[in-house]
């Protein structure tokens, strides 16, 4: 087993269900909110505000300065320094965190909680600016990021992934904003759990994500490569299965702001790590994992965690002499020693040191003891390799 590495202790399920009893006890009647089937919609292009006015100029950066299985749900903060309590109980608690009400009350619980711990969110925001457009992260849960992207010139504006509705209308209502778009990745509550007293407040707001996930309150199913223009704003869904069947992310194209394309990839692709392949296979993730890339190195990446300081601190584990990891991580471990947000990352930087990413690299490939078979596809190797790094991760133990 990899150094630093060891297997979890796993309770009984006994007790799993004993607590989860007791959890439905306490909460009593009060069920979530419906998970609807949707009809597919026709491909194309949906038009929601005004017509644009293109700035002009040359590109910009970011404002300097400015800071099968079951459904269910992978990430489940808890107060303990965020760790996973998925990883001890595993599919059993996976099948019961989803095809119950529990789910739901559970994601209320951790809620509450997270709002009571960090009131003003777990890290301290950075906003990135373009003339035209604003990407303001929400710290929501222990270490979730919702989402607020905004065509200024219009006011009209789109959310990924609200977590928690009362931090998200928040920053609405700070920004002077009209939220008309929920763009949702999958169907995990830390993820799509706001979407209802979202919609209650916004009438006119559209739920967008895949009919292959059980997301709440959806209005508007897409299907792969489908665009959405909310006001001067162009987001193309891209299905990334893998995590869950109906995974999606999202692509901003940057370029009438003079920015690059922007990634918000849910639980896909995090800083230095991917998410658990709770409804996939190796091979469906790394064919996900590739379409990613594929958008180009200056793609900036909008993950859906702060897992980055664990990711990178996993990964230098692996890859003992990586100049690019080890700068990375210096400059993560101070951000989060001063609670800042170590979103965005590009998609160059991510290839010279997340594992996920270089599933292809022969340093990496040696430091697993894995060889490639004869006549085994460069693909299929690959696919093992990543499987490899997954069960370590799955396995890793933060200290």
């Amino acid at each position: 087993m990899q150094r630093g590495c060891r297997a979890p202790t796993r309770p009984t399920m006994a007790a799993a269900l004993s607590g989860l009893r007791g959890l439905l006890a306490a909460a009593g009647p009060a069920a979530g909110p419906a998970r609807p089937w949707a009809r597919p919609a026709p491909p194309g292009t949906r038009l929601l505000g005004q017509s644009c006015r293109q700035p002009a100029g040359p590109r910009a950066g970011p404002e300097p300065g400015s800071g099968g299985l079951p459904e269910g749900v992978e990430y489940i903060p808890t107060r303990k320094k965020g760790k996973n309590p998925m990883k001890p109980v595993g599919v059993a608690w996976y099948s019961l965190y989803a095809r119950t009400r529990l789910g739901y009350l559970f994601y209320q619980r951790q809620v509450k909680k997270a709002r009571e711990r960090y009131p003003h969110g777990h890290s301290a925001p950075q906003p990135c600016c373009f003339p035209g457009m604003k990407i303001l992260p929400i710290p929501v849960l222990s270490n979730n990021y919702s989402y607020l992207v905004i065509d200024t010139g219009s006011g009209q504006a789109a959310v990924i992934d609200p977590s928690d509705p009362l931090a998200v209308q928040a920053a609405i209502e700070e920004e002077g904003v009209m939220l008309e778009a929920i763009f949702c990745t999958h169907k995990h509550w830390d993820h799509s759990g706001g979407n209802a007293a979202l919609r209650q407040r916004h009438g006119s707001c559209k739920v967008y994500g895949s009919t292959l996930d059980a997301i709440p309150e959806l209005t508007n199913p897409l299907a792969d490569r489908e665009k959405v223009r909310v006001g001067c704003l162009t987001f193309e869904a891209l299905a990334t299965p893998g995590h869950t069947v109906g995974h999606m992310v999202y692509v901003l194209d940057g370029g009438p702001f003079g920015g690059p394309p922007c990634l918000f990839s849910g639980d896909l692709l995090f800083l230095a790590g991917c998410g658990r392949l709770f409804e996939g296979s190796p091979e469906t993730m790394l064919a996900s994992l590739d379409v990613a890339v594929g958008l180009g190195e200056d793609t900036l990446l909008w993950p859906g965690h702060e897992y980055a300081l664990e990711c990178l601190t996993f990964a230098s584990l692996l890859e003992l002499d990586n100049p690019a990891l080890e700068q990375k991580l210096q400059w993560v471990t101070q951000q989060r020693q001063e609670k800042r947000s170590t979103c965005p990352s590009t998609l160059g930087e991510e290839q010279t040191y997340n594992p996920f990413l270089r599933t292809h690299r022969p340093e990496l490939q040696a430091a697993l003891g894995l060889r490639r078979g004869g006549g085994e596809h460069p693909d299929t190797f690959r696919a093992r390799v990543l499987k490899e790094v997954r069960r370590r991760k799955d396995l890793y133990k933060a200290t």
